[in-house]
């Protein structure tokens, strides 16, 4: 079993979904005791957001890489950034270390993919949404993405950073989110990726007949097979 890296923090909250879905794919493959081999760093989430809010991209990805270090340090095999939004730096963080990146929007791509579907909305922070970084590897893999408008963007940005983040789930953020998602489907998205590692905290498959794609679940689901070499 290959050692997975995990470079998490961002926030905290998410990271432990990504270190329950790695152990229970693990467990559900190999059965009895097995669970996964992992090491993780953790950044203090208030520095990234300030670098985040500030345009300090270039501190923002100096951290993690640094983080990335200390993983192959550790002994990973390989690592992943446990959140959407700093795959911005994706490319730097990589190029600090040898051993390799799964990169999240690829192991979305993949997904979306395998299920046909070629039109998808996409829901995260403003700097997922609004800039290429996570939709260009989408759009490179032959699939339309679809954001919300102007306004629901800043709400949806909101509700991650002043509650998610902060372990607060609200039912009126909820309902909120669900009308943006009707609406993207009304707009011909086949499927919705929840491009924030926080929002299938507050959006699951249970609350909408629109098929959600949590980024969080791929992600972790892809890494545990990597480390198992499936």
């Amino acid at each position: 079993m290959k050692v997975i890296g995990l470079l998490g923090g961002m926030s905290w909250e998410s990271t432990v979904s990504y270190y329950q879905i790695i152990n229970r794919v693990v467990r559900q493959r190999l059965g009895g005791l097995h669970s996964a081999k992992c090491l993780l760093y953790s950044v203090d989430f208030a520095e990234i957001e300030a670098c985040q809010a500030e345009g300090r991209w270039d501190e923002a990805a100096a951290a993690l890489a640094g983080g990335a270090r200390r993983l192959e340090r550790g002994g990973a095999d390989f690592f992943l950034i446990c959140t959407n939004t700093m795959h911005k730096v994706a490319p730097q963080v990589a190029a600090a270390v040898q051993i390799p990146l799964l990169h999240l929007a690829g192991a979305t791509a993949d997904e979306l993919l395998r299920r046909g579907m070629t039109r998808a909305a996409l829901l995260g922070t403003r700097y997922t949404m609004e800039e290429d970084f996570y939709s260009g590897v989408l759009r490179q893999r032959g699939i339309e993405v679809l954001v919300p408008d102007a306004q629901d963007r800043g709400m949806i940005n909101d509700v991650i950073f002043q509650e998610l983040c902060l372990g607060r789930i609200e039912d009126g953020s909820r309902r909120k989110m669900l009308t943006v998602i009707e609406g993207l489907q009304a707009r011909g998205a086949q499927g919705v990726v929840l491009g924030c590692t926080e929002i299938g905290l507050l959006v699951q498959p249970e609350h909408t007949d629109v098929p959600l794609l949590d980024t969080t679940l791929l992600h972790a689901t892809a890494a545990a097979e990597m480390a198992l070499g499936r």
